[in-house]
């Protein structure tokens, strides 16, 4: 009964997002799309994810996924086989395109503002518009606060050089911000900043 439930809502939930799926069978993944995950054996793990500017989503129980310029049917796939261990068989899972990335995902919108990303195990994933200036203790203000899965010391912050494309990877301690062990709080962010946290590990 319970699976049927599951299947019948995500029949309505396609059909009233039948503009945006109609091509979900050809169409190409790209960063800035969000899409959303349904597993039928383990409601927590449903959530919408934000494909990441390097093409890739972060999913609790399955790591990092590359999703951009594959199918949904393909992502799909790959999550099953990534949560199979977790379960005593095959998990039934649904991928399905929610929204689509804005025509210019990454561009500044607004030049008074900078566009940061928070992804992985946060309430409110997704673009801020931040000012200019802004610190990582205020973008942890604007995440809404973490799921139960979150790592918490394991945070990453991910800038890449607008002129060289190298990536700098920052690790930080949430933790050890909020309690003033760190000068971390007042890290002024820059355009395009990726705040990303990951899922615990099994015993962490």
């Amino acid at each position: 009964m319970m699976y049927r439930r599951h299947v019948l809502r995500w029949l309505i939930a396609t059909l009233i997002s039948l503009p945006v799926l109609a091509t979900a069978q050809t169409y190409r993944i790209q960063p800035g799309d969000v899409l959303r995950i349904e597993v039928v054996e383990d409601e927590t793990l449903n959530r919408s994810v934000l494909v990441a500017p390097d093409g890739r989503i972060n999913v609790p129980l399955a790591g990092s996924i590359r999703a951009a310029g594959r199918s949904v049917e393909a992502v799909q796939g790959t999550l099953a086989q990534r949560l199979r261990s977790n379960f005593a068989s095959m998990p039934t899972v649904f991928v399905g395109l929610e929204q689509l990335a804005p025509e210019e995902p990454f561009r500044e919108i607004d030049p008074i503002t900078i566009a940061v990303f928070m992804l992985g195990e946060v309430e409110r994933p997704g673009r801020v518009e931040m000012e200019p200036g802004s610190t990582l203790l205020q973008a942890f203000a604007e995440m809404g606060g973490f799921s139960p899965f979150a790592a918490t010391k394991r945070v990453q912050l991910r800038r890449t050089d607008p002129k060289t494309g190298i990536q700098t990877v920052f690790a930080l301690d949430y933790d050890a911000i909020t309690q003033g062990a760190t000068t971390n709080s007042t890290f002024e962010l820059q355009d395009g900043d990726v705040i990303l946290v990951p899922a615990r590990r099994l015993f962490e």
